[in-house]
Parts: structure tokens; C-alpha cells; sequence
């Protein structure tokens, strides 16, 4: 459909409505629907002809018309609510100078019907009406039913369109919803409690992130849109919550990609008297538990391939995938900064001057690494260089009781034995402004009164990150994060 056909249908409509207004109310609100479609279709599945005409149902539905077809002395309409569709059998015998209004209505209109339910010649479920009212009129065509919204753009752009024509769409938030509701039920059920905190804080923390800024005019203070909740949450562990966590947005001023959106979902979790291990299990059991009641089987495809998540997930440290991928690396200088930059510069890796061991080590790794690592795999032993808040091994200070685990060769959920020294945690914090006062948009602040609470003492602890957005787009096989963001964020239209 051109423009120009376009403007000319909604012109068309502005008309009919304009006739509409001068016989009285054009959106009434007073109609009350008696039951959704999808339940009639439920409750009625085997109901044969016979048995509906000798027991009469009378109903009230009201939906959006999707189709009509007018046969002469009577007409059909599919009219679709949010559980489904039913069918309306017409006849002006039945409604009088309604159905000559009827036959002037568009599809996309908002329409509500009362009567007795009957099946159809064909055996189709549908009500004959006894009354017909319009409560909506759609001033804009709906996109050809055959096609939806083709373009992709588009139905990111306009979402209530996207979501009016395409079955799919619904469906996939509609599983985002079941997906979230899943993991609040595991989560009270082992004891754990939902706490809300600041999206709005003075120190962004909790992550290696560009954060957004804003100013607070009444404190004229500069402001920052939170990248993550951890040092809140762990301030509530400090305070007694033993087992807490929250499901809400975090924001990054960062790219946009088929991975990213600047504002997301995470889950994040605290377990005291918990270590990375018991949080691997956790994790373990979330996507089993989804697997099991949201998706019903533990092989999941997604774009193409099959995951199994029906057994244990594997385990590897960072250093056993470095040498599992690079064959020419020696085992014996994987800590030697200048043999690491060598390796950098053979991949065309950048790095910045101060990178230390660990750093070059995960930079390889994410080039040569994480993309082998198929089916479900914890990657673990993270270098204490880029895991400012994870604890320290015991037996090798270098690295810390840190995972990731990957699926598709993609990040789904960060995990370690926090980090309670407050000493410790101070001395890293000044390693981070470092960093930042080198150029590092990405690296942490200095947050003084996290460190003051650890000071008071936090028991050990095990800590969780789960990213919702991709979860989601694992487990509904969906291409792009924009696909399971109802409004993905978009440049503006021009």
C-alpha cells in the first residue's frame, strides 16, 4: 500500500467517525463483556450443534474485528480479544438498522457483540448475535493480513501494530512474562527475598560500564543511571538479608546491537554462606526449571541448533580454553605481560598500556574463546584483574572464584564468591580509578560507603547476574534483543 492510499483510507474513516459523533457518543465505555474467546472455544470444544441449540449460551464478547465477509442476507465476523478469536454470525433480520451501520465498519475496529452460541455448517464454534455495537473506530488500515508488519523496523517502531497483527510477537512476550515469573517462583521458594533498589545513585557500581549521566536540579548533584544493583544488594547481605534479589532495569551508555540495548533486565541474586559454586547450581536449576515448565524440553533450538540442557554443564577455566584454542601458546608464560602482548599483537588485538596479565588474558579469550563454546559451559577462574568485586582464590591470588557461563558462544549469566575484605575491596577500588584516571570510561568508581559497610562485616557470599533479555531470546529463538523488547530503543524518526 502507497502512501497516498493510505492517506486516502484514513481520510476515508475520519469521515465515517465524523458521522458517527453527530449521532451521539463515538467511544462509548459502557459495554461489559460476559467471556474472553479462548474460553469459549475451551469450554465448548466438544459441544456438537445439537446439544448447544437444546442448552442456548447466551454471551457477551467484544474484540477487534479481523476479518468480515458480507454474504447478502447475512454476514461473518472474526473478532479477536487477547485470548483468541471468535466467530460472529450477522443477520439483519436480528439486528435491525444496526446491520446496515455494520456494513460501513472497517476491519481494525473495536466491535462488541451479544448472543447464543451455535456451530456453523462447518462445524465452527461461533455467536449469533443478537445485538452489535461499534465501541472503537480505527482511523488506520491494518497492515494486509497476509503479510503483517514486513518490516522490521517498523514493527519495533510501531510495537502496538507489530503486536495487533502477528501471533508470534504476542507469543514471545507473552513466554518473556511466564520466563520471569518462573524464576520469582524458584527464587521464594528457596527462601529468597525481592528487594527494589536505587536506579538513581550518586556512584554508578557494580559493573565495568559507561553509565548514563543526568543532574538532580533540586540538590544540584550530577546523577547516574544505575549499570547495576550489586552494591546495593550486598549493602542489605551487610545488613542481615541473607537472601535477596531483584529483577529491573539497568542502563548502560553503550553501542546497540543485535546483543545490546542501552536500557535492559537483569536479574541479580545474593546467597550468604554460599560460594561460586552453589551459585552455579543455581543457575543450573533456573534454566532446567524454564526448560522444563516454560519451554517442555530440555533441548532447546535456537537459530539453527540444538542445546541440551538435560545434564550437567561443563566446566573450564579461562587458561584451559586460552591453550584448548590457541595450540601455539606456552602454558608456562601464560602470566608474562610481554608474551601476552606479543600473542595481542599476532591476533591484532589493542590493549592499553597498563594492561596487566589478566586483562590481555580475557582479551584473547574473547577473540579466540568464547565463540568455541557451544553447548552450555561455566567458563571460571576469572583473573583478579577484571573482577574487581570477586573474591580472590585461596591457593592462586591471580585469578578469583569467578564464571560466566555460555551457550551459542554467548554470555547468559556472571557469578562469584563475593568479595567481603574490605580492605581488599578498597585496594581494588583505587586500581579501578586508576584505570578511569588512565581513560578507562568502563572502569569503577571509588564508592566509600560500600567500603565502609563491608567494614561492619559481610558474610561470605555468593552473588548471580542473569541478563533476562537474552534468556529470553535463547529460550523463544529469537534472532535480535529487539525482538523481545517490547519498545527497543530506536533513533528518532525523521
Amino acid at each position: 500500500m502507497t502512501d497516498q492510499d493510505e492517506n486516502h483510507l484514513i481520510a476515508e474513516r475520519r469521515a465515517k467517525l465524523a458521522k458517527i459523533r453527530e449521532q451521539g457518543v463515538a467511544f462509548p465505555n459502557d459495554f461489559r463483556r460476559t467471556v474472553l474467546a479462548g474460553e469459549l472455544a475451551a469450554a465448548h470444544a466438544s459441544a456438537s450443534a445439537e446439544e448447544l441449540e437444546a442448552n442456548p449460551t447466551t454471551v457477551a464478547v467484544a474484540g477487534r474485528m479481523r476479518s468480515k465477509r458480507i454474504m447478502g442476507k447475512s454476514s461473518f465476523v472474526d473478532v479477536e480479544d487477547g485470548s483468541g478469536k471468535i466467530q460472529l454470525f450477522l443477520q439483519p433480520a436480528a439486528l435491525g438498522a444496526v446491520y446496515e451501520d455494520f456494513r460501513g465498519w472497517d476491519v481494525g475496529d473495536i466491535v462488541a457483540a451479544e448472543g447464543t452460541l451455535f456451530r456453523t455448517r462447518a462445524g465452527e464454534l461461533s455467536v449469533r448475535a443478537s445485538s452489535l455495537r461499534l465501541l472503537t473506530k480505527s482511523l488506520r488500515p491494518l497492515p494486509d493480513k497476509w503479510h503483517g508488519v514486513a518490516d522490521t523496523e517498523l514493527r519495533y517502531r510501531q510495537r502496538y501494530v507489530d503486536l495487533i497483527v502477528n501471533e508470534e510477537s504476542r507469543r514471545v512476550f507473552a513466554t518473556r512474562s511466564r520466563i520471569v515469573r518462573t524464576l520469582r517462583a524458584l527464587l521464594d521458594a528457596r527462601g529468597f527475598l525481592e528487594v527494589e533498589t536505587p536506579m538513581l545513585q550518586s556512584i554508578p557500581g557494580g559493573a565495568a560500564a559507561r553509565p548514563f549521566r543526568t543532574h538532580h536540579n533540586a540538590l544540584d548533584l550530577d546523577m547516574y543511571l544505575r549499570i547495576a544493583p550489586e552494591l546495593y544488594l550486598k549493602r542489605l547481605t551487610v545488613g542481615g538479608f541473607e537472601r535477596v534479589y531483584e529483577i529491573n532495569r539497568n542502563f548502560r551508555n553503550e553501542g546497540v546491537s543485535t546483543q545490546h540495548n542501552p536500557e535492559f533486565t537483569m536479574l541479580e541474586l545474593y546467597q550468604a554462606y554460599a560460594d561460586y559454586h552453589d551459585i552455579m547450581q543455581i543457575v543450573e536449576d533456573m534454566f532446567t526449571t524454564i526448560a522444563d515448565q516454560v519451554a517442555g524440553s530440555r533441548t532447546i533450538e535456537y537459530q539453527g541448533r540444538q542445546y541440551d540442557l538435560s545434564g550437567a554443564f561443563a566446566r573450564r577455566t579461562i587458561e584451559q580454553i586460552l591453550l584448548d584454542n590457541n595450540p601455539a601458546l606456552d602454558p608456562a608464560r601464560l602470566r608474562d605481560v610481554g608474551y601476552l602482548r606479543s600473542v595481542c599483537d599476532e591476533l591484532k588485538l589493542a590493549y592499553k598500556p597498563g594492561d596487566g596479565a589478566g586483562k590481555l588474558q580475557i582479551e584473547i579469550f574473547e577473540r579466540t574463546g568464547e565463540a568455541t563454546l557451544i553447548q552450555p559451559t561455566f567458563a571460571y577462574a576469572y583473573p583478579a584483574e577484571v573482577s574487581p568485586l570477586s573474591r580472590s582464590n585461596d591457593a592462586d591470588p591471580f585469578i578469583t572464584d569467578r564464571f560466566e557461563l555460555f551457550i551459542g558462544g554467548r554470555e547468559y549469566a556472571n557469578g562469584f564468591s563475593e568479595l567481603n575484605d574490605a580492605e581488599d575491596q578498597a585496594q581494588r577500588f583505587r586500581q579501578q580509578v586508576e584505570r578511569k584516571d588512565a581513560g578507562d570510561e568502563e572502569a569503577m568508581y571509588y564508592d566509600a560507603d560500600y567500603v565502609r559497610a563491608l567494614e561492619y562485616g559481610m558474610p561470605p557470599a555468593g552473588g548471580l547476574g542473569v541478563g533476562i533479555d537474552r534468556l529470553v531470546m535463547f529460550f523463544t529463538n529469537s534472532a535480535s534483543i529487539r525482538d523481545v523488547l517490547l519498545f527497543p530503543h530506536m533513533r528518532p524518526e525523521t
